[in-house]
């Protein structure tokens, strides 16, 4: 049979809280503007390979998309 625990199982040091949001809080920024990053380069692919619209103007969407979705997500 197992064994019976009464107390806490892990014994380890104490959490650092202040230390485990700010990596959380770090976590979504990087994973905001890794969204943003990929949803802006889905758009400029659909704009390249979908209209004549050509390389240079998907490229220059894309850069556009990515400065003005960083500037709207602060």
């Amino acid at each position: 049979m197992a064994e019976q625990m009464n107390g806490p199982v892990e014994t380890g040091a104490a959490m650092d809280y202040s230390e485990h949001e700010k990596t959380y809080t770090r976590f979504l920024v990087g994973a905001k503007y890794a969204v943003i990053f990929n949803v802006a380069l889905l758009i400029g692919m659909a704009v390249y390979f979908f209209t004549g619209a050509g390389a240079i103007t998907a490229f220059l969407l894309f850069l556009v998309l990515i400065i003005g979705a960083s500037i709207l997500s602060r």
